[in-house]
């Protein structure tokens, strides 16, 4: 499959600079690029490699300016990296790899309803009552409780296992072992030291175009729902614990762990191995640094947190140029 700079360049809304008719098969990164593949340039730091680079075609935001000359047809965009993101999403259709049928390898149950167009894995069991809606992917060695709902062109990769009564959204993705409404942690401890197990009895909601990283967990309410509001994107080895709530289009990191209850804004952003603990609130658009520690509530939206217990940025380097030169003293 190759496409030309020109069908690239209309598709991006770009400009051309060099030969509209050149086609490419691939993108590569910048470091890498060599003959019929296409690269770009997004940070600055990777400049030196675009003088060097074979690649055919070039991506480039419309106020760079190059320092030398550049090789192969440029395509100046507006934005390089939500260009690349585009490209990638045109490759990824026209190879188009989604499946259709059912295995019969399979177990679905018959109350079950699997609309036209799914795709049922071999090994993948589908329990009783469960709904799949049009158009969307069980991949193998899958687990689906009964009344679990799947929404329209959702893709649900091996080896995850959702939960009953736990409701996924459309146009989601989960990946390969993640884990949809296992019990919450939640223990009474008694007087002779041991503890008594609460019954976990909500569920699950993942709204529209979700995506959950490969063996992400996250648990079902002990009353009511864990709630995934609409465009969240969970990276790989996630823990969100029981009665949480993300809000729409936040972004968590990897290793990050979200006690119980904690209720989080839209449009927030997370870095990896950042703890949260439970029955606290987030602000909308809130940027968290990695690894902090997040102890307490933040009730102003579009603060920038770091370190352990997480304060303002801006007060944590400050505190952290004195601290790194106290063994000086």
């Amino acid at each position: 499959m190759e496409i030309t700079a020109q069908y690239i360049s209309d598709y991006l809304k770009g400009e051309i600079q060099g030969d509209p008719l050149v086609k490419v098969s691939s993108v590569a990164r910048i470091e890498s690029g060599k003959p019929g593949t296409l690269v770009f340039l997004g940070n600055p730091k990777y400049e030196s490699y675009l003088y060097t680079s074979k690649a055919s075609i070039v991506i480039l935001n419309r106020s760079f300016e190059p320092s030398s000359p550049v090789n192969g047809t440029v395509i100046r965009v507006d934005d390089a990296y939500q260009a690349i993101a585009s490209v990638l999403e045109l490759f990824n259709s026209l190879k188009s790899t989604r499946k259709m049928g059912r295995s019969l390898f399979a177990r679905v149950a018959w109350s079950s309803k699997i609309a036209k167009g799914c795709y049922i894995g071999a090994g993948t069991i589908v329990s009783k009552r469960v709904s799949v809606g049009k158009g969307s992917q069980i991949y193998p060695q899958c687990y689906l409780g009964e009344d679990v709902e799947i929404g329209e062109n959702t893709t649900i990769y091996p080896g995850v296992k959702i939960y009953a009564g736990c409701k996924i959204g459309s146009d989601c993705i989960i990946h390969a072992n993640a884990v949809i409404g296992a019990d919450g942690f939640g223990f009474v401890p008694l007087p002779d030291g041991s503890y008594k197990k609460i019954p976990q009895t909500g569920n699950v909601i993942i709204e529209d175009n979700c995506e959950v990283g490969a063996n992400t967990t996250i648990d079902r309410a002990s009353i009511g729902s864990t709630i995934i509001r609409k465009g969240v994107k969970l990276d790989n080895l996630i823990q969100i614990a029981h009665n949480t709530e993300i809000g729409e289009n936040t972004v968590i990191a990897a290793l990050t762990g979200i006690s119980g209850s904690t209720k989080i804004g839209k449009g927030c952003m997370f870095g990896g191995q950042v703890g949260v603990a439970g029955h606290i609130s987030i602000a909308d658009k809130t940027m968290i640094g990695a690894q902090a520690g997040v102890m307490s509530s933040i009730k102003e939206e579009g603060r920038s947190i770091v370190g352990s217990p997480a304060i303002d940025s801006r007060e944590y380097f400050k505190s952290y140029a004195i601290f790194k030169n106290l063994h000086k003293r």
